[in-house]
């Protein structure tokens, strides 16, 4: 099939609440083929040439615990409920913006932000309030609890970590870019700091190769610059 047709289908598809690898499998093409017909999709919409305006954000939620660590200006007065109690670094987000009167596309993230970045994404999703609502309690459910959270918060930490990362020589999971759009432009210039108070901070997690982080760490930074915990810890 030409570019426009297989668009075509894509564009039914994610109408029909299909995530990106969904669509994938069902139209037997690989994701990387899929992901930027639906980046393009989702720019139609927001910029009007499908009918609609800019997708308003109808709800961000996060961890509690986010803010162990990091250095955050009170000023913003972005609160945590529970700041003592996301000691590893590891920060989940969920974003929905309006896809239809009834049904939402969710987004979510989990960003190491002390280190790595983002390490997992999930979306866009379509979903309608009770779907959202079950959802957010299964993506949540390793943490002590969620609370809401304002855009700008979600945009800072989800963003502002794959910047710091970078400047560490880590590019964010590949899941990352069908979702990255729901946080908008970014000029860059995270109101957050970074790493565990101020210091690269690698805490080893199941499935990673702890020695290629550590030899990616390495290359930018001595050992007296970073700190880590791999193994046993």
């Amino acid at each position: 099939m030409d570019n426009a047709e297989l668009k075509d289908q894509v564009r039914e598809l994610r109408a029909q609440g299909r995530s990106p690898k969904e669509i994938a499998r069902a139209l037997k093409v690989p994701p990387s083929v899929v992901a930027p017909l639906v980046r393009e999709i989702a720019a139609e919409i927001a910029t009007g040439t499908t009918g609609g305006g800019t997708p308003d954000v109808v709800g961000c939620w996060i961890n509690v615990g986010w803010s162990a660590g990091l250095g955050v200006d009170p000023a913003l007065g972005w609160s945590d409920q529970a700041p003592e109690s996301g000691a590893d670094g590891m920060v989940c987000v969920l974003v929905a913006r309006r896809h239809s009167w009834d049904r939402m596309e969710v987004s979510g993230y989990l960003a190491d932000v002390f280190c790595l970045g983002v390490r997992n994404a999930i979306g866009p999703q379509i979903m309608d309030d009770r779907e959202l609502a079950r959802f957010r309690e299964y993506f949540f459910g390793e943490y002590a609890g969620w609370q809401e959270a304002p855009y700008e918060l979600a945009r800072h930490l989800v963003l502002g970590s794959v910047d710091h990362a970078r400047t560490l020589g880590f590019e964010p999971h590949e899941d990352f870019g069908p979702v990255a759009d729901a946080l908008g432009k970014w000029e860059g210039g995270s109101a957050i700091t970074f790493g565990r108070d101020g210091r690269p901070f690698y805490l080893e997690q199941p499935g990673d190769d702890a020695n290629k982080v550590l030899r990616t760490l390495r290359r930018t930074l001595s050992d007296d610059d970073f700190d880590y915990v791999t193994g046993g810890r």
